[in-house]
């Protein structure tokens, strides 16, 4: 009989890390699973200490390189209905794959479910990652994420647990110039599939010094822009005008990236008293009062500031603004 869930783990040289979450996969309250341990050309021994510990834990070689190759390779032997994702350095709690089960089950809508998480290291976090952590978090409706998609990647990779057919129809990860799960995530969003997240930290996401967010170019900030620009060109703001709200580093790189995809920019909207009647790219540049005379124009906010987000979504809503359908904020 074949399991409900499949839980699909990439790992390339896994070292202390990887006991400790194949463990916390095999430790579910859940327990009708299969665990496929992908090993992407390992160079230490940590895959091979574990292969014959659990009858439920099956391990293969990758038939590729990189983790997009060793995902799909698992994939392709999942026999779940449900497919999991699990990174080799991260926890997952006891009760993760059923509660997500039960999130499934309670909302059939739903394609994709990722999970609220806990950002930890052996320093602590503060700063932008308690912001984002907290972000994260916040966003667990379907139609939050749909709002918020183009901020950043609302479903933390490692947390994800999706529906067969859905993965099939997106044909898993793909290799990219941008990252792989965050373009998996904006196609399914073109192709009008629901995520959404039950509210409980069901992940310890550990962050350190050797993740492949810090260590691989795919994982620059300008290639998550690089992503939102084609996504938002191409499928969510396909033939629509837009204005930028932000003439700095951020809205003049989204202003090139989507120029490069062929978008149409009408100018920016500023605050900085020094930037409002100039120009920036050959565009006007407009206080904020432009914002009464969007018409179909769509507004795109490009401020990453600490608390500008907040702020701003609080003035355009005094102006009877909608998100997503008047602005989306990108950064």
């Amino acid at each position: 009989m074949n399991p409900l869930v499949s839980v699909v783990l990439p790992v390339r040289n896994g070292g202390e890390y990887l006991s400790q979450a194949v463990t916390s996969i095999l430790s579910q309250t859940f327990k009708e699973f299969e665990l496929i341990l992908v090993n992407d050309h390992s160079t230490d021994k940590a895959v091979s200490a574990l292969c014959k510990s659990d009858p439920r834990l099956m391990c293969i070689e990758s038939q590729g390189q990189g983790v997009v190759n060793a995902f799909n390779t698992g994939f392709a032997l999942c026999r779940g209905e449900l497919i999991a994702r699990m990174d080799a350095d991260d926890i997952s709690l006891p009760e993760r794959l059923q509660c997500q089960l039960d999130y499934l089950d309670r909302h059939p809508s739903v394609d994709i479910a990722g999970s609220c998480v806990e950002i930890f290291s052996q320093h602590g976090i503060r700063g932008g990652l308690e912001r984002y952590q907290n972000w994260l978090n916040s966003v667990r409706e379907p139609e939050q994420v749909h709002q918020q998609i183009f901020i950043e990647s609302p479903l933390p990779n490692p947390s994800v647990m999706f529906r067969r057919a859905a993965l099939q129809q997106l044909k898993g990860y793909r290799k990219n110039e941008w990252p792989e799960d965050y373009d998996l995530f904006l196609r399914a969003d073109a192709a009008n599939m629901r995520m959404g997240k039950p509210e409980p930290v069901l992940l310890r996401w550990r962050e350190h010094e050797k993740r492949l967010t810090h260590t691989d170019s795919v994982y620059a900030r300008e290639q998550f822009m690089r992503a939102k620009a084609h996504f938002l060109v191409h499928h969510r703001l396909k033939c629509r005008s837009v204005i930028l709200w932000g003439a700095g580093p951020t809205g003049r790189l989204m202003h090139d990236l989507m120029i490069k995809e062929g978008g149409k920019i009408e100018g920016f909207i500023e605050v900085h008293p020094r930037r409002i009647g100039g120009q920036k790219r050959g565009l006007p540049v407009w206080s904020v009062e432009k914002i009464e005379d969007l018409g179909a124009v769509m507004l795109l906010i490009a401020v990453g500031a600490a608390g500008a987000r907040e702020k701003i979504a609080g003035f355009l809503q005094s102006r009877r603004k909608v998100e997503g359908q008047d602005y989306l904020f990108v950064a």
